[in-house]
Formats: structure tokens, sequence, C-alpha cells
């Protein structure tokens, strides 16, 4: 299995295709590409409208469009909106060589919008590349992508993303595995009420964040291709994941584990880390033995009651 971190992409329907005019401003209208709300300015560019509210706070609203553009925001607080969620698209353009927003401000927020078809030379193609500061994502679907969400490593910086779908994500075709998410050092990571599904690779939620949450979403495995852990708190963590679905597919680079504490360091402490209420099996027709939970933090985990399918077994210590 390969577990070199990769800096790692609420499912819509969108068929609507734009092409961006060059011009810089439109009138304020509902099919302009990218409004700035508070001032009612339009842009052809996304990156125009991120620089048009610069170290300031503002909400970009997107037209229903599919939108072959990306921006880099360095400064401000910044809410990227759909006008109507589902039918915004950024579609297959990365920039920086890194994801269709790159993102080093104080904040970001996401709300509605589908990122699709990002892929970049070292296999590192991201929906959000995340540097700096916190995110909170909502309402949005990140598919067909080597990654959905990465991160740096910002220990202060929290991590929200709730009511989203992660599709087809993943590769271990570069140096190291890429994953539906990837967060870094972080403070804290909460995924709520969101869905992963059909992996292509890597683990469906990777993160070194000091403290997680990850609470009443669904991983289906059951179409994942070469696909590793469900859940891998790399250097260990406290917090709590409960209330989820998990079904493991038959397509494994590595079938050991369902969830993984510090496989790989022990920067964090586990200790009072609950895991309950959780639904874990196989998919229809697979006769194997796994764990669902592999702990090598020596930490005192505390491991509630949760309805485990046959051939798993409850908590390895490894």
């Amino acid at each position: 299995m390969k577990t070199t971190p990769r800096l790692a992409l609420a499912a819509f329907a969108v068929s609507t295709a734009v092409t961006i005019a060059a011009a810089p401003t439109f009138a304020q209208s509902e099919d302009a590409p990218y409004t700035v709300v508070e001032t009612g300015r339009s842009y052809a560019r996304l990156q125009e409208a991120v620089d048009a509210i610069g170290d300031a706070r503002g909400t970009i609203r997107f037209g229903s469009a599919r939108f072959a553009d990306c921006a880099v925001q360095t400064q401000g607080d910044v809410a990227y909106v759909a006008a109507v969620p589902g039918q915004a698209v950024l579609d297959g353009v990365a920039c920086e060589g890194k994801g269709a927003l790159v993102l080093r401000g104080r904040a970001a927020r996401i709300d509605g919008l589908t990122f699709a078809n990002i892929r970049v030379s070292d296999k590192n193609g991201s929906g959000v590349r995340l540097e700096h500061g916190s995110l909170s994502v909502s309402q949005s679907w990140f598919r067909d992508s080597e990654q959905g969400i990465l991160t740096g490593d910002d220990p202060q910086g929290v991590v929200k993303i709730d009511k989203s779908t992660f599709t087809r994500l993943g590769t271990c075709e570069g140096s190291g595995c890429a994953h539906s998410i990837y967060i870094g050092n972080y403070g804290a990571l909460t995924v709520t009420n969101s869905r992963f599904e059909q992996g292509t690779g890597g683990h469906y939620v990777k993160t070194r964040a000091a403290r997680v949450a990850i609470l009443n979403c669904s991983f289906d495995d059951s179409h994942g291709r070469a696909t590793n852990y469900m859940i891998d708190l790399s250097d260990g963590a406290t917090g709590r994941i409960a209330d989820n679905w998990f079904v493991q597919g038959r397509d494994k680079e590595n079938y050991s584990a369902f969830i993984a504490i510090a496989a790989e360091h022990q920067n964090h402490t586990s200790g009072g880390l609950v895991i309950e209420n959780n639904d874990a099996r196989f998919a229809p027709g697979i006769e194997r033995r796994s764990a669902f939970v592999a702990d090598w933090s020596g930490d005192a985990v505390k491991l509630g009651q949760n309805a485990l399918g046959a051939g798993l077994t409850r908590y390895e210590k490894r």
C-alpha cells in the first residue's frame, strides 16, 4: 500500500455549457458569469472577481453554467456561491498546476458548486487546493478528478464539509497516492451528512488534523477501484466518528481495515477518540476478513456499539 501524502476533489446533473467572453465586466444580470454580491459588479473571469474583493470580505455569485476557469485567492474572506446549487461547474482547468480554486487567504466558503475533471501533470489535480486559512464547504459535488479537497498545514485552521458528495476521485499513479479528501495538519476537520463513492485510488478521507468529527456520512466503496481505507487518521486524532454507513467493495489495494488510526505517525493523541453507532459491512458476494478499526496509536480509543457484517473484526491493535 502506498501511503505517501499528496497535497489532495451532493450529486447534481449539469448540462449547460458556456464560452467565457473576454470583456472585463458585465451589467448586473442573473446570467452574468461571476457577480460580487456586495457591489453588484459582474466579471467575465473568476480571478477578476476574486481580485475585486481583495483583502476584504465578499461573496461571488456564480451563474448557472459550465466554466473552463479557475482562480487563486491570496487574501481576504471569500464566499463562492452558486446562484442555483449544482448548476455552476468549474470544469477541467487548474490554476498554478494545483486546482480549480487555490486558497491561501484568511478564509473561504463554498456553497453549491461542482468541481469536475481536474487533472494536472503530477497527478495531484484538485477541485480545491487549500494552502492556508479556514474552509467551509456545503452542497457541493467533487467528481472525476485526481483529488477532491487537498490541503497543506495550518494548525490554527478549521475545515468543515457538509451535505457534499465525492465521486470517482483518487489515484496512486503518481509518486504517492491522491485521495477523495486529504487534510493536512489542521486544527480540526468536520465532515457531516456527506457521501463518498466509487473511489479510484487512495483513501476516501485521509487527515492529519488533530481533531475530527465524521458524522452521518456514507462511504460506498462497492464500485471502487484500487482503493484503500475509508478513513485514515494518519497522525492520530481525537474526536468522534459516528452514525456513518460503510460498504467495502471487491477491488481494493488494501482491504485490511475500514478505519486506520495513527498508521504513519503519532503526532496527535488518539486518547478519547469515540467510534460508535456506525454500520459497516462488505458488498454483497464478498467473503473476506478485515478490521473495522486498526489502531497503531496505543491510546485509549473508545469503541462503542457498531453494527458489523460477517468477516469484520471489531478492533485490531497493530
